[in-house]
């Protein structure tokens, strides 16, 4: 079994039994092994916003924990760049993993609610140290995502397993609009 199916199949179990880290997550800005400070953290329905810090480095995010234990969905943007958020996916692994790598690139689908879907690309990662498994979105139009987001009610997500069937998740959007907002609006004031 190659190293892709053999993570993919951990990621199955990882859904399926493990606990997520909750503090570990909201702690960071992404696919870092490295802790940030959470401030100003603010709970919206299903959805948290929350500024990360370490030294200098400022990051902002809103993220989404309520629909799987041991899954999260974040939106994120960097202090003087906040016109480039991005979408990121974490699953936690059973075990910290042993290096930083690219493990796959896929072809993924997203879907708010009944609206047009969207095709991208998910670049698959593990982080030396780090026990999550974080798919990372290339989209064309993020910001037409966001918006979406805001009005949805669900964001589902498929990603291509070669000849296997697709895997999908489905994340909740309830408190999503307000959490992205505040976001963007901490973002800009660091800015």
């Amino acid at each position: 079994m190659g190293f892709f199916m053999l993570l993919t199949s951990r990621f199955y179990t990882a859904l399926a039994s493990s606990t997520l880290g909750a503090a570990l997550v909201l702690s960071l800005p992404s696919a870092h092994a490295v802790s940030f400070n959470v401030e100003d953290a603010q709970t919206h329905d299903h959805w948290q916003s929350m500024s990360l810090t370490l030294g200098d480095e400022r990051h902002f995010r809103a993220v989404e924990t309520h629909s799987y234990s041991d899954a999260t969905l974040s939106v994120n943007a960097t202090q003087g760049v906040c016109d480039l958020p991005w979408l990121e996916m974490r699953v936690e692994l059973d075990a910290s993993q042993g290096e930083s790598r690219t493990v796959n690139l896929v072809p993924a689908r997203l879907r708010v609610d009944e609206r047009e879907r969207i095709h991208s690309v998910a670049e698959f990662i593990t982080e030396r140290a780090d026990n999550g498994f974080y798919a990372h979105f290339y989209l064309n139009d993020i910001d037409q995502l966001i918006a979406d987001m805001g009005q949805g009610e669900q964001l589902f997500l498929g990603f291509d397993q070669g000849e296997q069937a697709p895997w999908y998740m489905t994340f909740s959007l309830d408190g999503a609009a307000p959490a992205l907002a505040r976001m963007q609006t901490l973002c800009r004031r660091a800015s």
